[in-house]
């Protein structure tokens, strides 16, 4: 029987091991391939990008030093912070991190903090540095959702939609299953398998999408910020409702986090968008009205 099998679309899965290889007694997951693949494409993707606006390339691999480690270290120290409970006993494990545990919206928080001080001390413009990493950083984000899917993790609850999606029971954490999935479980040819929502290539598919969107705004664009910003709205849109599909939610007084902080972000991001298209329009009218004196000027001469 399939290890993964998604019965609607005819696809079945066998072999598919979350580990890629063993080096020197030690596993490297899969997991850790896609990350460590969409940091250097991302990077790659950044310095294009920093070359096609009249950047020095050089400042988004040095940029992407730090940003990479205090990323993982905040998206660390998200993931503790809304799961204590698993770690109050045994502060140890807060180091486990092959043990799993990372959270994107930590990681991302991360990254622009860093932005933050790393414009801040180079003395860059920190929104043209934010509009050039965005890309990058949802393209990391496409990548990086197909670990989950190696992982058998970030799915969502029961469905029968098309893209309804069994994973084997056996190979699931019974934390990350709802009571609803288990009560529905699929019995094929003796083998258990829980069918839920994909909700890994939901937001694949989604962000693929944003970046597209990034991509082609970022050569129309009006003024620094509208790519970061657009980054923010369109990232938070997505995760705003395939959070709420989720089993495996960080959840903060009954709230789930991710989907709470994606509403905030879309409100901040639309706000933002409107406030400095604004702005634009007012600049140009002024440019605009100067433009015009002058033209006077030169004609009453």
């Amino acid at each position: 029987m399939p290890e993964i099998w998604f019965p609607h679309l005819g696809i079945e899965i066998n072999h598919l091991n979350r580990v890629a290889f063993t080096i020197f007694g030690k596993e490297v997951y899969w997991y850790g391939i896609f990350i460590g693949t969409a940091v250097l494409l991302g990077l790659l993707l950044a310095m294009h990008e920093a070359k096609r606006t009249g950047q020095d390339p050089d400042t988004y691999l040095d940029f992407a030093l730090y940003a990479l480690v205090f990323a993982i270290i905040c998206a660390r120290l998200y993931y503790v912070a809304f799961s204590w409970d698993n770690y109050k006993d045994n502060l140890i494990k807060i180091f486990a991190t092959r043990e799993g545990g990372l959270a994107i919206y930590g990681g991302v928080i991360g990254g622009v903090l860093t932005a933050l001080v790393y414009s801040k001390i180079k003395k860059i413009n920190f929104w043209q540095l934010a509009d050039t990493a965005a890309p990058s950083l949802v393209l990391g984000q496409v990548l990086g959702r197909w670990g989950n899917f190696f992982n058998r993790e970030a799915f969502g609850d029961f469905t029968n939609n098309l893209f309804a999606m069994r994973y084997q029971l056996s190979q699931v954490r019974l934390g990350d299953i709802s009571d609803n999935t288990l009560s529905q479980l699929q019995m094929v040819n003796g083998v258990e398998y829980i069918q839920v929502h994909p909700t890994f290539l939901y937001e694949s598919l989604w962000n693929l999408g944003v970046l597209a969107l990034l991509i082609f705004v970022s050569r129309r664009k009006k003024f620094h910020g509208e790519i970061a910003g657009l980054y923010f709205l369109g990232y938070g849109l997505g995760r705003v409702w395939i959070e709420g599909l989720r089993t495996d939610q960080l959840r903060w007084g009954g709230f789930a986090v991710s989907q709470v902080l994606s509403a905030i972000f879309i409100v901040a991001a639309a706000a933002f968008l409107v406030w400095k298209g604004r702005q634009e329009k007012l600049v140009l009218k002024s440019m605009e009205g100067e433009n015009s004196v002058e033209n006077e000027e030169k004609q009453e001469d």
